[in-house]
């Protein structure tokens, strides 16, 4: 099973910066497409940014320009650079992976997530 660890988040004042990292640990044959979402009070999870293994990004037109999605697959890593932050990106934001286990099955995982707030 792989698990997936967030870190990075916190307050930071909008027009400001922030990094998020997600670590992945565990035994698998492969880990496929890599993403984060995020989840504002009130609202529903929605994918921010995605990642495949080789390199393929994808964004919502709501961080367009904004944030940036890269992977390490050495270290079974990925991150998000968020930079122009807005009030709008407060959420808890959540690292996700597509996953396939060495008996050929297929499943999602996802880490605890990480509060990302935006405020002056």
């Amino acid at each position: 099973q792989v698990h997936l660890v967030e870190s990075g988040g916190g307050l930071v004042q909008p027009g400001g910066s922030l990094r998020l990292s997600c670590a992945a640990s565990g035994s698998a044959f492969s880990i496929n497409t890599m993403g984060w979402y995020r989840q504002a009070p009130g609202k529903q999870r929605e994918l921010v940014a995605s990642i495949t293994s080789s390199g393929s990004t994808n964004y919502a037109d709501s961080v367009k320009g904004r944030f940036t999605i890269s992977r390490d697959n050495a270290k079974n890593k990925v991150y998000l650079q968020m930079n122009s932050l807005k009030p709008e990106d407060t959420a808890v934001y959540y690292c996700n992976a597509a996953v396939t286990s060495w008996r050929s099955k297929d499943y999602v995982s996802w880490g605890q997530g990480t509060q990302v707030t935006v405020s002056s």
